[in-house]
């Protein structure tokens, strides 16, 4: 044990006799008590757990081990961990003069009412062979307890009811739903009544009229035959009514003079007539003339005209259809359009708007074979033609004055009164329209013919071409007479609506419908097997949304042309406006 701490006073020694190292060594007593220190500080000199004041060697003296040597120098104030065995040794020195030894002494570093701290304790080295156990650490001190909740203050309803509300249930199906009711059922609530207010604003459709049942009738009984020539073509209408029938095979033929009725209709439609107008005068070229004198040796149709004389438009229209003048058609033709070949492209032109699909004109007279035809297409020219009142009652005359013929010759063509070539004017019901003949195109003619029947006047339209048996114009004419009786004979009445009955109803557009009946019997005119078509009309007239009983709301109408016949219709109950219902759900 001495040898241990005499080596320990040596190194001390020479450790205090480096220069500045005591000077180094030294801190002040404040720093000194205020940094921590080793568990070994606690073995005072006076074994009362006090640490040992400061001073050299000279001062202290040793702590009572007899050899008169110095304690340990002072040492840096730098905390300095010593040997477990050292303190170990120092608390066996300690305890050897006071009580038992404890395990662990709790020694705190400062005190605020203890004295100055004394010199520490010279430092003992520890004796190589005793290893005591090492002293147990002091333990943590404890955590410094949270200081205690203050209660809080009482907070105000709306703040409670804030808190309840920004802190949501848990999500659940029924509170999604509900939630989503509660966002969209006001949007859609809104935009149901913009939606009723816009359905119940917005313009009513406009009412319809619509026929049910039947839209058409059969006479009964069986079709009529009828006394068709053995050759050529040959075809009869009723206008209006439809075709009662035709024969031969309707391929293009020479026509003659037939072609004047396309040149008539061209130059009253570009220059229309009224009833007593004769219209404006034309001048007779030196061309007309040439042709009047060229045509007598040639034996054609003319009219004598000369160079420098004026003719009435009537007045040439009338030689052209009536004594079939073709020098007088070449005239109007240039007068119209400016050339004949411009008139004859017009003659072409109005076939194709016609639909005369197997019609060609070469010529405004109709003389040339190559201007061809067939009864059906210039039958349909002839319903067309009759529809003008001038060329009508001019088709149907028999004669008229000529102020350009001279009288003094001894052919018809200068006789001041020209004849029609149509023998059956104003016979049987006659009235037109023209005829045509030639060598090549052989007897021809287009003629119309007026019925009445029951209180309605028809219209018979039909064409003979293509005959050859001589006389050819009287063969033409004879056919066209029998066909003309028969069918006459033919027509007959039927009433194929009885008054009050439906006929039709008012659609208002919105699934409502009021039903309509017939205001008098509808009696049309036929032959047997033929069939009727019917048609609701409103005439024109706008229907009303509202409107009583018994209203007139329209008509009726069966067949066409000079054959139709109209009845009026009335509203059998009262026409109610759409209801709100309708309105609402209306979807157009």
């Amino acid at each position: 044990m001495r040898d241990g701490a005499a080596g320990a006073a040596d190194k001390a020694d020479q450790a205090s006799a480096k220069p500045g190292a005591a000077d180094n060594g030294k801190v002040s007593e404040d720093e000194a008590n205020s940094r921590p220190r080793a568990a070994s500080w606690g073995a005072g000199a006076d074994g009362e757990g006090k640490p040992a004041a400061r001073g050299t060697e000279a001062e202290d003296g040793g702590d009572g081990d007899g050899d008169g040597k110095a304690g340990p120098a002072d040492q840096h104030t730098e905390l300095i961990k010593a040997p477990a065995n050292a303190n170990a040794n120092a608390n066996t020195n300690a305890a050897s003069d006071s009580e038992p030894a404890r395990t662990s002494t709790f020694v705190p570093l400062k005190t605020d009412d203890a004295p100055a701290p004394k010199p520490p304790t010279p430092f003992k080295a520890p004796t190589p062979q005793a290893r005591p156990e090492a002293t147990p650490a002091a333990p943590p001190r404890p955590a410094a307890a949270p200081p205690a909740e203050t209660p809080a203050e009482p907070q105000t309803p709306l703040d409670l009811l804030a808190q309840l509300t920004n802190t949501p249930p848990p999500v659940t199906p029924v509170r999604t739903a509900v939630r989503r009711v509660k966002i969209w059922a006001p949007l859609v609530v809104l935009l149901g009544i913009v939606f009723v207010v816009v359905q119940a604003m917005r313009p009513l459709p406009a009412p319809k009229l619509a026929i049910d049942g039947k839209s058409s009738s059969v006479f009964e009984g069986a079709t009529p035959s009828l006394p068709w020539p053995t050759e050529g073509q040959a075809i009869v209408d009723v206008d209006g009514l439809g075709r009662v029938g035709s024969y031969g095979e309707m391929k293009p033929l020479p026509i003659g003079s037939v072609a004047k009725v396309m040149t008539t209709y061209i130059v009253l439609r570009d220059h229309p007539l009224k009833k007593g107008e004769n219209g404006p005068l034309i001048d007779v070229d030196q061309k007309a003339e040439d042709d009047f004198t060229n045509g007598l040796k040639e034996k054609e149709s003319v009219v004598e005209v000369h160079k420098g004389q004026k003719i009435s438009e009537l007045e040439a229209l009338e030689a052209v259809m009536l004594p079939s003048a073709n020098n007088v058609a070449r005239l109007l033709a240039r007068w119209d359009a400016g050339t004949e070949e411009a008139f004859i492209k017009k003659m072409n032109d109005t076939a194709k708007e016609l639909g005369m699909a197997n019609t060609t004109y070469t010529d405004a007279s109709g003389l040339v074979e190559s201007t061809v035809s067939t009864a059906e297409d210039q039958v349909k020219l002839g319903k067309k033609a009759m529809q003008d009142p001038v060329f009508r009652e001019m088709s149907r005359a028999t004669q008229y004055d000529s102020t350009t013929a001279s009288g003094t010759g001894s052919g018809v063509e200068y006789q001041k009164t020209q004849r029609n070539f149509n023998k059956l004017v104003p016979m049987y019901g006659v009235v037109g329209i023209k005829t045509g003949s030639t060598t090549i195109a052989g007897g021809n003619l287009l003629f119309a013919a007026e019925k009445t029947v029951g209180d309605s006047t028809q219209l018979i339209i039909g064409a003979v071409f293509g005959q050859h048996r001589s006389p050819i114009i009287d063969t033409a004419t004879d056919y066209s007479k029998q066909l003309v009786l028969a069918v006459g004979q033919a027509l007959t009445t039927s009433t194929v609506v009885k008054k009050g009955e439906v006929v039709g109803h008012v659609d208002d557009g919105l699934g409502g419908t009021t039903p309509v009946v017939a205001a008098k019997d509808l009696t049309v005119v036929g032959w047997p097997g033929l069939k009727v078509e019917l048609k609701l009309t409103t005439g024109g007239k706008a229907l009303p949304h509202t409107a009583k009983a018994g209203t007139r709301v329209g008509e009726l109408t069966a067949g066409g042309g000079m054959g139709e016949v109209r009845v009026p219709v009335v509203l059998q109950k009262d026409l109610a406006e759409p209801s709100f219902g309708a309105k609402l759900t209306r979807v157009s």
